[in-house]
């Protein structure tokens, strides 16, 4: 059990851990946090999310379908609209939030091939010994999407009050096809996006990568 408990705690020391130890989390233990996570609200109740929790032999298949598929030189297919192209500050951000992990592992802006093969470790689940993936049935568009966001930040911080990090990966929704074929996902249902989790890699450089956040002024309108 981590030593942080509130929330306000957890949202503080929160980042996206890009570099796992092999040590898995207990499986009962993980029956009892994604238990807990079904508390999630969700528009109506409607309860869309279907989560694929993928550890053990079938993660190590699933990482070398994915290097099989990142090698032959496949583009994305992802089921939901990943393509609009962020724009003025989100483009920033985007840009700000790149430059820090490459500084961290110390990877030159001029470098292609060395982010290249840090990108993919994303379809590496980052050396992690276990990933979700997030479905639901592809009808659900917008409203579903919503409500699996919800979903996944509510599992999110019940696993940081264990002392379990994670990264959240919309890379994991853009070669679905290897995914769906393993697991057995009908067509009807999509992969949204994904999420490595396990226990941080404390001495890793990719983990010293921080991001900053835009002011609450910036953010929040207050009206009275």
């Amino acid at each position: 059990m981590s030593d942080i408990t509130s929330v306000s705690e957890i949202l503080a020391n929160r980042y996206s851990v890009r570099a796992f130890e092999s040590t898995p989390v207990d499986s009962e233990l993980l029956q009892q946090i994604f238990t807990k996570a079904q508390q999630a609200p969700s528009n109506c109740n409607v309860q869309p999310w279907q989560v694929c929790v993928v550890s053990g032999n079938t993660l190590a298949t699933l990482r070398d379908k994915f290097m099989t598929t990142l090698m032959s030189g496949a583009k994305p297919n992802p089921e939901f609209n990943w393509m609009p192209q962020y724009q003025g500050i989100h483009r920033e951000r985007q840009f700000g939030s790149a430059n820090a992990l490459y500084s961290a592992l110390g990877i030159a802006r001029e470098d292609k091939k060395a982010r290249q093969m840090a990108m993919a470790n994303n379809w590496q689940f980052f050396g992690a010994p276990h990933a979700a993936f997030f479905t639901m049935d592809k009808y659900l568009d917008i409203m579903g999407a919503v409500d699996l966001g919800i979903y996944a930040q509510t599992l999110s911080l019940i696993l940081a009050e264990h002392g379990i990090q994670n990264c959240m990966q919309g890379a994991l929704g853009q070669f679905p096809d290897p995914v769906k074929e393993l697991l057995g996902i009908p067509e009807e249902r999509g992969i949204l996006f994904g999420m490595s989790f396990g226990y941080a890699k404390a001495d890793a450089n990719a983990n010293k990568a921080r991001t900053d956040r835009a002011s609450t002024d910036d953010a929040v309108q207050f009206f009275t």
